[in-house]
């Protein structure tokens, strides 16, 4: 059962990422603050429900959210600053886009830097606990995932409308086939080693 809140009197905003481990593509984030008596039964952590469920939900989420909004930051800006940093700035950048402003931040995880100077707890598997937490993750991962599928019309060789950027076995072998395109991570080191080729 996810908690509604996690302090009463404050207006909370949840704030998770989706595509961290990503080979391709942005890293989006999402933050939902939701009404305190907001109820869903199927809503959790996004990774424990299938595609189908969390594509249901999106709609709910964003009609019934008091605010949301979702970032990204892109695969060249990730491999300048790392995958953390990028995973935290698209977090300030969806709070940037809310139209009411939350008063304290419920975090994903647990690292995050200061935001305009509200306060802030970090949770690790907080898309378990918490609702505001769990409606974030769903909306960060299907919008990155249909950005995604959308990607996947220019370069179908990936098979991005189906691992969505990850390192899948499908993937490294399209990567070893084909090399890495503008889109994929460069920091990440994904090309194999040549001992490996030959």
């Amino acid at each position: 059962m996810l908690l509604p809140c996690y302090k009463e009197t404050q207006k909370e905003a949840g704030l998770d990422e989706a595509g961290r481990g990503c080979y391709a593509g942005p890293v989006f984030a999402a933050a939902v603050i939701l009404p305190k008596d907001f109820y869903h039964p199927v809503l959790n952590d996004s990774k424990q429900l299938s595609e189908k469920q969390r594509e249901e939900l999106r709609p709910v989420i964003e009609k019934e959210a008091l605010a949301w909004a979702v970032a990204s930051v892109g695969q060249q800006e990730i491999d300048q600053i790392n995958i953390l940093k990028a995973s935290i700035k698209a977090m300030h950048l969806a709070l940037d886009q809310l139209k009411k402003k939350p008063n304290y931040l419920l975090i994903d995880g647990n690292r995050f830097y200061p935001y305009k100077k509200i306060p802030h707890q970090c949770f690790v598997k907080g898309d378990g606990r918490f609702a505001s937490i769990a409606a974030a993750s769903i909306l960060a991962k299907t919008h990155r995932d249909e950005y995604m599928v959308k990607l996947h019309e220019q370069f179908p060789q990936y098979g991005w409308n189906k691992n969505k950027g990850y390192g899948t076995a499908v993937h490294r072998k399209a990567i070893e086939a084909y090399g890495l395109c503008d889109h994929h991570r460069k920091s990440f080191n994904l090309l194999p080693a040549q001992n490996e080729l030959f």
